[in-house]
C-alpha cells in the first residue's frame, strides 16, 4: 500500500471515530459511560469479525498473529481496557473541560512513547505539526480559565492518555499481521473486560433497542475507524498516523454542529487554521522524504600518449516527492559544473 492511499485511510478512520461524539451523546442519556463503551467494543469486534468472513480470497492474506506478538496483543486489550477507567476517574474527580483539554494530549503520548521506547523516527517537521496540532486542541477544548486548573482528575486524564499513547506502540508492532485479527480481538476481549467492570459497578443494562444501536455504532465508529487506523499505521508509523487522527475532535465538533444544534465559536476557526496548517506539515513529512547522495565518478582520457584516470567524489542533499515506493533525483547546475570540472582536469 502506498503512502497516499494510507494518508486517505488515516483520515477516514479519524472521520469515522468522530461520527460516535454526537451519536454517543445522545445515546449516554439511557446508558451508562462503561456499559456504553463495553457495547461499543463489541459491536467493533462482531462486526468486523463478520466483515472478515465476505473478504476477498484472492487478496494478498495478512500474517496471523503469533506467538511473539503475545506481549503487544495483551498489552493492547490490558490498555484498551484500563484507559477509559481511568478517564471516567479523571472526569468524576475533574471537570469534564479539563478532561477534554488533556485528553487532546494522546497525540504527543503516542509520539513521545514512539520516539523513546519505540526508537520511532521523529523529524523536526514532525514535531512542528505536532506542537501546532496541541496547539489547536488546547483552542479547541478551552472553555475558560478553570479549564487549566490542575487536580487529581487531571492526574488520571494524563495516565489516561499515557495508556493510549502505549496502546498505539503496542498496536503497531504488530501493524503487519492480520489486520481483521487485531480488530477482532481488541474489540471483543476489551468489551468483554469493559461489560465485567459495568457488571461489578452495577451499572444498569439498557433495552435491547439501544444495546443494538451502541453495537452498530461501534462497528463504524471503532472497528472500521480501527482496522483503517491500523492499516495505515503500517505505512505510517504510530506517530504520523496519530497526527492525521487529530481531526477528530473537529470532525465531532462539526457533526455536533449539524446533527445537535450546538454552535462553532470563532475559536474553532481559528484553531482549524491551526490544525489545516499542522496537518498540512504531517502531509509534508510524510510525501517528502529527505536524502544525502554520495556519487563517485571516474573520468579516463589519453594525453601525449598517456592514459588518465581521474575520480571524483561529491555528496548532495535533496528532498523528494513520494508517490509510491520509486523515486528519482536530478543533479544541480553546481554539480553539473563540477563534473565539467572534472573533465579538464
Amino acid at each position: 500500500m502506498g503512502k497516499i492511499k494510507a494518508i486517505i485511510y488515516a483520515l477516514f478512520a479519524a472521520v469515522f471515530y468522530a461520527v460516535s461524539v454526537p451519536i454517543s451523546k445522545i445515546l449516554l442519556r439511557e446508558v451508562s459511560p462503561t456499559t456504553m463503551a463495553a457495547f461499543l467494543y463489541l459491536g467493533a469486534g462482531i462486526g468486523i469479525g463478520i466483515m472478515s468472513l465476505f473478504k476477498n480470497t484472492k487478496s494478498k492474506k495478512s500474517e496471523k498473529l503469533s506467538k511473539k506478538d503475545l506481549p503487544f496483543v495483551v498489552g493492547m486489550i490490558v490498555l484498551d481496557i484500563a484507559a477509559p477507567i481511568l478517564l471516567m476517574l479523571g472526569i468524576y474527580y475533574g471537570s469534564s473541560a479539563n478532561a477534554s483539554l488533556l485528553g487532546n494530549f494522546e497525540i504527543v503520548a503516542t509520539t513521545v512513547i514512539a520516539l523513546f521506547i519505540f526508537k520511532e523516527v521523529v523529524s523536526k517537521r514532525l514535531w512542528a505539526a505536532i506542537a501546532l496540532i496541541a496547539l489547536s486542541s488546547v483552542l479547541l477544548s478551552f472553555e475558560g480559565t478553570d479549564s487549566f486548573k490542575f487536580s487529581y482528575g487531571s492526574l488520571f486524564v494524563l495516565l489516561a492518555t499515557v495508556c493510549w499513547g502505549f496502546e498505539n506502540n503496542c498496536t503497531r508492532n504488530i501493524s503487519s499481521k492480520s489486520t481483521y485479527e487485531i480488530v477482532v480481538l481488541k474489540g471483543v476481549f476489551s468489551g468483554l473486560g469493559s461489560l465485567i467492570i459495568a457488571f461489578l459497578k452495577r451499572e444498569f443494562i439498557p433495552n435491547f433497542g439501544y444495546i443494538a444501536t451502541a453495537m452498530v455504532l461501534g462497528f463504524v465508529a471503532y472497528g472500521l475507524s480501527i482496522f483503517l487506523y491500523i492499516r495505515a499505521q503500517s505505512v505510517l508509523g504510530a506517530a504520523k498516523t496519530s497526527s492525521y487522527y487529530a481531526i477528530a475532535p473537529f470532525v465531532g465538533s462539526f457533526f455536533s454542529f449539524v446533527f445537535l444544534r450546538e454552535q462553532l465559536s470563532w475559536m474553532y476557526l481559528i484553531a482549524l487554521i491551526i490544525m489545516i496548517a499542522g496537518s498540512a506539515l504531517v502531509v509534508a513529512d510524510t510525501l517528502i522524504s529527505h536524502h544525502v547522495h554520495i556519487h563517485q565518478h571516474t573520468f579516463t582520457h589519453t594525453h601525449d600518449g598517456t592514459t588518465h584516470s581521474h575520480t571524483v567524489v561529491h555528496s548532495h542533499e535533496h528532498n523528494h516527492f513520494i508517490s509510491d515506493d520509486n523515486h528519482g533525483h536530478q543533479h544541480t547546475k553546481r554539480e553539473l559544473e563540477q563534473l565539467q570540472d572534472a573533465l579538464h582536469l
